[in-house]
């Protein structure tokens, strides 16, 4: 039997081992389980990549590993989420949710839908796969508007989030452009264009000083945390079929949950999700020294989702602004929410 190439850019990337593990781990259309030879096409490199963001949220969410290890089965896994800032000025990136558009959409990625998230003074771009979109993670864009808030925040905004180099190297955008054109790659073309992005999902701006960080945790968590954390991802969401009675199990079984199951305006959508993990990052104190606090740091989420009523009976892949203000929270603080 031939390996499926996403396996085979998972083994190349972090071993044997572990890509058999994502491979038991995470549920797969069957189009992910062929070998595609040398003529890779773009939906391939996209599940290659979201599996890998997968499989890099749960290193940092201890809950989150723990909830998938004990749970058994595969996981559905819905969407991914990550923020950015939206200003000029900033450096090399891209401003806001552009900076990841130009990856997404030669990948085959589309906004499927934008949500207005006033209440967080932040918009919501869904990018949802063309060519598989049930089946490809899809990724939640958010953009932080730091012009919406005070004048101090601004200064410590543009001094915080700059970055002098794009991470998305040269040759990464030649093979996105190929993809994005309707061509193919190579397996080993495949292989290292999802190692150069996965660099991306990162913090590129320099270490934040502790003034920085809280003139921005006074007005805005999003902000302190976008500091702290970067563009890695802000949750990896598992698509269950009742979550309203998964979170009454796993309370009972110790998990530290949202106390809230977050219900969208016509019910269809429900979301919920283990409290944020504690981390230790760096920043720099008031004598220029590298010092360490522990904050917020990236979640794990559950959804579900109901068919929508169509003939064609698909999932409603849409997302709630009041549900992604709810979940936002957890990042904000580990009190309740």
């Amino acid at each position: 039997m031939k390996t499926p190439t996403v396996q085979k850019i998972a083994q190349a990337l972090v071993g044997n081992d572990e890509a058999g593990r994502l491979m038991e781990m995470l549920a797969l259309h069957p189009a992910f389980l062929a070998d595609h030879g040398d003529a890779v096409p773009r939906a391939v490199v996209a599940q290659a990549l979201t599996m890998q963001l997968f499989r890099g949220l749960l290193r940092e969410v201890p809950e989150g590993a723990r909830y998938v290890r004990e749970q058994g089965g595969r996981m559905v896994f819905d969407h991914g989420a990550l923020r950015t800032v939206n200003a000029p000025g900033l450096g090399a990136l891209p401003p806001g949710h552009a900076a990841f558009a130009r990856v997404l959409e030669p990948l085959g990625y589309h906004v499927g839908g934008t949500y207005p998230l006033e209440r967080l003074r932040m918009m919501g771009y869904a990018y949802t796969h063309r060519d598989y979109p049930e089946d490809i993670a899809q990724f939640f864009v958010s953009e932080i508007f730091p012009d919406r808030f005070s004048p101090e925040v601004q200064a410590a905004a543009l001094e915080v989030f700059q970055v002098k180099d794009d991470p998305l190297a040269a040759d990464a955008k030649g093979l996105l452009d190929r993809l994005g054109a309707g061509g193919t790659l190579t397996l080993d073309e495949a292989t290292a264009l999802v190692g150069e992005l996965l660099r991306l999902f990162d913090r590129h701006h320099p270490v934040p000083t502790l003034a920085q960080y809280e003139t921005l945790l006074a007005e805005s968590a999003e902000l302190a945390w976008i500091a702290t954390e970067g563009n890695r991802f802000n949750h990896a969401t598992d698509r269950v079929p009742d979550v309203e009675a998964l979170a009454d199990d796993l309370k009972a079984r110790g998990y530290e949950m949202k106390p809230k199951v977050e219900v969208s305006r016509d019910g269809t959508v429900r979301q919920t999700a283990l409290r944020a993990a504690m981390v230790e990052r760096p920043f720099i104190d008031a004598r220029g020294n590298l010092t360490s606090r522990v904050v917020p740091g990236s979640f794990y989420e559950f959804i579900s989702r109901d068919p929508l009523k169509t003939e064609t009976g698909r999932l409603d892949l849409q997302f709630d602004s009041g549900n992604a203000q709810g979940i936002f929270k957890m990042t904000a603080a580990v009190s309740g929410c």
